[in-house]
């Protein structure tokens, strides 16, 4: 009898070639739920965190909805967390028609936690009132490994984060960090008015930047690569050798020596940079006469990499 045209479709094992059982696709669905929802958790409780203990206190707008909530405390002092939930209703809305399912619970559970976090869970600790330039630098690490825990598993904190993960799905060659700083800028500045206070624009410009910075790291620092190019008189040995102790993939093109005029087997190779070494030593090992051009790949996508596309929620 044919599998009937409803029934879930089955994901196969990409070790094994074997098709996983309904019980097996439900279960391993499962896990990956609950691994992202444990990183949005943490990552938003660094982001309540960094505003609590740094950015709050010493009247820098961290941007975002929280920042706007941020000047809005310091004119009516109505709670932060508080305001951030009102305000994020709507756009978690207009999130949920855009971005899907799955990106809106994410989000939604994020925003509820950022208030439980941040008029609940941290309101014991002790905030630090000092030099602004600390409060900064170290409020915008925490903001920004935060966020970047967040997004790194299809989630957002609520806010005009919905606004960046949208553009970034329309732009995917712009880096999330960077459209998260330049939305924001417009936000201290609105804040600074409020504040009436031209440097804590400038400290919040500070904290946006750092974690935009750290952000970035986290997302795509992880992933560099490196790419080798070896040009040896051994290509069939060196290729064996790379897919046999590093499991890599190598491609072959012929060349030919501009001074000598003779022709030379290439052998092309992208590896992590962890990787890096070792690859070294097995290209020694075969050839050490070989030559070798290595340059740094900001990513890597494909088989053995990150995907070329995101899958769909």
């Amino acid at each position: 009898m044919s599998q009937s045209s409803n029934e879930p479709s089955r994901e196969k094992n990409r070790w094994k070639g074997q098709p996983l059982s309904t019980w097996e696709l439900w279960k391993s669905r499962k896990i990956v739920f609950v691994v992202d929802m444990l990183f949005v958790l943490a990552g938003t409780a660094l982001y309540a965190l960094g505003v609590h203990v740094f950015t709050a206190p010493n009247q820098i707008a961290p941007g975002g909805v929280t920042g706007l909530a941020t000047a809005f405390e310091y004119l009516t002092g109505f709670p932060i967390g508080i305001t951030v939930a009102l305000v994020n209703i709507p756009l978690l809305l207009i999130g949920f028609r855009f971005v899907g399912k799955s990106f809106f619970l994410k989000t939604m559970v994020s925003t509820a936690f950022f208030t439980f976090s941040y008029e609940v869970l941290f309101r014991a600790i002790p905030v630090y009132h000092g030099q602004p330039i600390l409060a900064a630098l170290f409020g915008g690490v925490l903001i920004g490994a935060g966020l970047a825990l967040v997004f790194m598993r299809g989630g957002s904190t609520g806010g005009t984060d919905i606004l960046s993960k949208m553009i970034h799905r329309r732009f995917p060659h712009l880096q999330l960090g960077r459209i998260v700083f330049l939305i924001d800028l417009v936000i201290i500045a609105l804040a600074a008015l409020a504040f009436r206070n031209f440097e804590s624009a400038m400290y919040a410009v500070i904290a946006m930047f750092t974690s935009a910075q750290v952000m970035d790291s986290l997302l795509y620092g992880m992933d560099q690569c490196k790419m080798a190019m070896v040009v040896t008189d051994r290509p069939e040995d060196v290729s064996r050798v790379i897919g046999e102790g590093i499991r890599r993939g190598t491609t072959l093109f012929e060349g030919k020596g501009g001074f000598t005029g003779s022709s030379k087997t290439m052998v092309l190779c992208a590896v992590r940079k962890s990787e890096f070494y070792k690859l070294k030593r097995l290209v020694h090992g075969i050839d050490p006469q070989a030559f070798m051009i290595a340059a740094n790949a900001n990513e890597v996508l494909g088989e053995g990499f990150k995907p070329l596309l995101e899958k769909k929620q």
